[in-house]
């Protein structure tokens, strides 16, 4: 049986006191310094770790300044979230290697991972296997990976999709209602995947309120990721403390 490497071990730890909150921050929407800036803003807002991606504009170049800049303000654990095998850096702490189960692509499923694959060995770069999972209405991700969503009053689905990553070995599991969506993934979904599975479960998508993270929480998520929020606000600070508050709460 593989071990935890440590940042999925730090994910864990954190999970046995409490739930987590992680910031999404995509290096296309802003030069290394702002995305510095802004992490180091979440750092001092309570967030738990940052992640890194969620763009088809995003180059290796960029992700490497981007880690790379963060790392000298936050001293948290950076991880990646790519969008294919070209937007991943050696100098992020961990990666996702996650697939999308309900992509209709091979190459979001399994192709993209293979070719980056080989590549994540040689620079040793830690991996924290995920079942990504594109809920109604999907957005852009859902549309770039060819999403079979998985429509809001279907529960059924997404279990079933949730169980199948557990069965595959994988260590989370990811509802993603996608980026700037109007509405986050439905409690009810949220609440009958985690009683179906045994690891951690992440929601991400359309939380932009202190009361959206807190329903999350209480339906069921361990892990809330917030993306959209962060970016172009001037009072990122406040308002993610406020939502960071109400996820350590439940």
């Amino acid at each position: 049986m593989a071990t935890d490497g440590p940042i999925l071990g730090y994910i864990r730890r954190g999970l046995a006191k409490g739930h987590l909150h992680m910031t999404l921050l995509d290096p296309d929407e802003q030069g290394p310094r702002e995305a510095a800036a802004m992490a180091k803003a979440a750092v001092d807002a309570g967030t738990d770790a940052i992640m890194l991606g969620g763009s088809t504009g995003v180059d290796m170049d960029k992700m490497d300044t981007t880690c790379m800049a963060i790392k000298r303000v936050a001293k948290l654990p950076i991880i990646l979230f790519p969008t294919s095998s070209g937007t991943i850096s050696k100098f992020a702490d961990a990666i996702y290697f996650m697939s999308m189960l309900n992509s209709k692509d091979p190459r979001y499923i399994s192709r993209e991972q293979a070719n980056a694959a080989p590549v994540i060995k040689t620079w040793g770069l830690e991996t924290i296997s995920m079942g990504y999972i594109i809920v109604e209405p999907g957005m852009k991700v859902g549309e770039v990976g060819k999403a079979e969503v998985v429509p809001r009053e279907r529960e059924d689905i997404a279990v079933g999709y949730a169980l199948a990553a557990e069965m595959f070995g994988m260590s989370l599991v990811y509802l993603e209602a996608g980026s700037g969506a109007d509405k986050p993934v439905p409690a009810m979904m949220v609440s009958m995947v985690k009683k179906a599975i045994g690891v951690p479960l992440i929601v991400g998508g359309g939380i932009r309120t202190p009361d959206a993270a807190r329903n999350a929480v209480r339906a069921g998520a361990d892990i809330i990721v917030t993306g959209t929020v962060v970016e172009g606000t001037k009072d990122l600070g406040e308002r993610l403390s406020a939502i960071i508050k109400a996820v350590k709460g439940g």
